[in-house]
């Protein structure tokens, strides 16, 4: 893939202006509210590190692991957890944060496996939001960019094991 031209759709500043503007809004829903921000990994943790750092409230920060597409372009529909919630969540506010919400099925699981542990609340916060792909019928609480259905990486997003670090989100042409 490194041989053909990356088309960048989501610039770096398009991501800080937009992520900046989220973090006022989810301090003012949550506020005077027990926050447990739940960041999905791997796809997430360069969003919910600059996502929390734009949250004026006070939050507990706490990772799980799921794995439903493996190297693969498309979810193979079947979710597996890999590393749960290291914590007693019942009584959080959860704001559950991934890169992207696709199929839904991944995000429908943690929803599910959330509200069974008892939080007060569960709500969900991705980057990129891909309405065309929906196979459950889930919608983020909140949501930094609505994208067409092509597949897409950096800022987080990989392709194998490569490109979470690049700063935006590209395509190649």
């Amino acid at each position: 893939m490194d041989d053909k031209k990356r088309n960048i759709l989501i610039t770096e500043d398009e991501i800080s202006k937009r992520i900046k503007e989220l973090g006022v809004e989810i301090s003012k829903d949550y506020s005077g509210k027990k926050l447990y921000v739940l960041s999905l990994l791997r796809g997430s943790f360069i969003f919910a590190a600059d996502l929390v750092r734009a949250i004026d409230a006070p939050a507990k920060i706490g990772f799980m692991t799921t794995s439903s597409y493996g190297d693969a372009e498309e979810s193979s529909g079947v979710v597996k957890v890999v590393n749960d919630i290291p914590d007693n969540i019942e009584g959080y506010d959860v704001l559950i944060v991934d890169d992207i919400v696709d199929s839904g099925i991944t995000m429908n699981f943690v929803v599910n496996h959330v509200k069974a542990l008892k939080a007060n609340s569960v709500k969900c916060c991705v980057l990129l939001n891909k309405p065309e792909r929906r196979k459950v019928d889930i919608k983020p609480d909140f949501c930094c960019f609505d994208i067409d259905d092509i597949f897409v990486v950096g800022y987080g997003l990989n392709y194998g094991d490569y490109y979470r670090n690049v700063p935006y989100v590209f395509n190649w042409e």
